[in-house]
């Protein structure tokens, strides 16, 4: 894959530089071969390259799923003038395709220069700690534990109005965030804010332990059902929580937890099951 997306842009003059970024520029990343190709095509006019599957194609082979973000209804294109190929092919290579004509803008992110024919890409300079889970400021930590025990309120009138599903949307969606964040912070201590926590929290079961990482597997809703799994979500995330504050020498408020966890009792025992 890496040779034909190399020899497209050699061989076609519109194409000016070949960026690699993703996990793939990532030296700290795990290489296994489901691992996307995030690859950036700078040329001079995106329009001969735009929605152009054909193209796409007659170079890496027969899509099997493609997704095309500037086309789509749903979620609003970012309206850069960008236009990405999301791709599959038939052999199960993914190959994340960036066509621009805007100029490269260091950020630190990962990336690896594959092509340059013009020396336009003269200040990639990749920052090692750019993925690394980041020291959190007081003000940061207070309003993650804030937000976590605030919007467990709503996943206990949802259970005690037996609405579920809109219980678990609150449960996994705001709750969940806050407690993904906390245990990144929490991977940040135990290893001296040196490592990434991955996306969506894919590195976790690597280091949190694996006492740790089954009581986080147990805030999913399962046997325990969606009561189990709050209750479950509210142990880890006061256990790690307050780890993580004193290591940092912030303080745990503890007010909040207790007012929410007699709130979340005591919905609870006003909801008759049917």
């Amino acid at each position: 894959m890496l040779d034909l997306i190399i020899k497209t842009a050699e061989d076609d003059s519109r194409i000016n530089a070949v960026m690699l970024n993703g996990s793939r520029a990532d030296n700290e990343a795990e290489k296994d071969i489901f691992q996307d190709f995030d690859v950036v095509y700078f040329v001079g006019d995106v329009s001969p390259f735009w929605n152009n599957k054909p193209w796409l194609e007659s170079h890496f082979g027969k899509v099997i799923l493609m997704q095309t973000p500037e086309t789509g209804a749903l979620i609003p294109p970012d309206g850069n003038g960008d236009f990405v190929y999301l791709a599959i092919f038939e052999d199960g290579t993914r190959l994340d395709l960036t066509i621009t004509s805007r100029p490269y803008i260091n950020t630190g992110e990962p990336a690896e220069v594959l092509l340059d024919k013009t020396g336009i890409l003269k200040d990639v300079s990749p920052d090692p700690c750019f993925w690394h889970v980041r020291k959190p400021s007081e003000k940061e930590y207070r309003d993650c534990c804030n937000e976590f025990w605030w919007c467990l309120n709503n996943v206990a009138k949802g259970i005690a109005r037996g609405q579920d599903v809109y219980a678990m949307d609150m449960l996994n969606k705001y709750v969940r965030d806050m407690l993904n964040l906390m245990t990144e912070w929490y991977i940040g201590v135990d290893t001296d804010f040196s490592v990434s926590a991955g996306k969506a929290g894919k590195n976790f079961k690597k280091y949190l332990g694996p006492d740790i990482y089954i009581m986080y597997l147990k805030t999913y809703s399962g046997a325990d059902g969606i009561r189990g799994a709050a209750y479950n979500m509210m142990d880890l995330f006061s256990f790690i929580a307050r780890t993580v504050g004193p290591a940092l020498g912030y303080k745990y408020d503890l007010s909040e937890e207790d007012g929410l966890r007699k709130y979340f009792k005591a919905a609870l025992n006003n909801f008759k099951e049917e």
